[in-house]
C-alpha cells in the first residue's frame, strides 16, 4: 500500500491523489459543508514526510484552490445553470462541486443588489498566508486594480481591467474541531 494511502487511511481523510509530468498533488479535499477536518493536519505531517523519504521537493508557492462565487440575485435561480454547464453535482444546501474533486467548487451568494464595483461572479483564489501578498501584488503590476482590502491579509478583492473579480485569500492552517 502507498504510504499516503496509509497516511490517509490511518488520519481518516480521503485523499486525492493527482499525479503529473511535473509533480505529484496530494489534496484532503474538504467533502463536508462543517470544513476540513483537524486530522488533516496530521494527515498532511505524514505525507509530507513520506515526501522528505523519497527526496521529492515541495513547493508551497504553488499550492493553491480555486473557488467561484456567484452573488445570486434573490430573484433569480442560476445555481441549476452552474451545475449543469460543468457537469458539477449538488454539494451541501446552496453550493456546486465537480464530482471528480477535479475542478472548482462553485458557491451561490444571496445579493440584493448589484454591485458596481466589480461583477457579480468572481474567483477565489486560496493560498498559503506566506504567498497571498506577492499574488496581489502580481494582479497589481499585470493590469488589475485593488477593489477593497478592508478585509487583509484574510484576503484582498481585486479587479481586472474591464471589472471581472478575483479575490486573493490567505491560506492558514486553522481546522475545525
Amino acid at each position: 500500500m502507498a504510504p499516503n494511502v496509509a497516511a490517509a487511511e490511518q488520519f481518516g481523510i480521503l485523499t486525492d491523489v493527482d499525479v503529473r509530468p511535473d509533480g505529484i498533488v496530494v489534496r484532503a479535499p474538504s467533502r463536508a459543508p462543517e470544513g476540513t477536518p483537524a486530522t488533516a493536519v496530521g494527515f498532511a505531517e505524514a505525507a509530507s514526510r513520506v515526501t522528505a523519504e523519497r527526496l521529492l521537493t515541495a513547493d508551497p508557492s504553488l499550492v493553491q484552490s480555486i473557488g467561484i462565487y456567484v452573488a445570486q440575485h434573490f430573484q433569480a435561480d442560476v445555481r441549476p445553470f452552474f451545475m449543469a454547464t460543468p457537469g458539477h453535482e449538488e454539494f451541501g444546501d446552496t453550493d456546486a462541486g465537480d464530482p471528480l474533486r477535479c475542478g472548482p467548487q462553485i458557491a451561490f451568494n444571496p445579493s440584493t443588489a448589484d454591485s458596481s464595483d466589480r461583477g457579480r461572479t468572481h474567483f477565489t483564489v486560496h493560498v498559503p498566508a506566506e504567498h497571498a501578498q506577492a499574488r496581489v501584488d502580481g494582479a497589481l503590476t499585470s493590469g488589475g486594480r485593488l477593489a477593497d482590502d478592508s478585509n487583509a491579509p484574510a484576503w484582498w478583492s481585486l479587479a481586472s481591467s474591464d471589472n471581472h473579480g478575483v479575490d486573493i485569500a490567505s491560506r492558514t492552517d486553522e481546522f475545525k474541531e
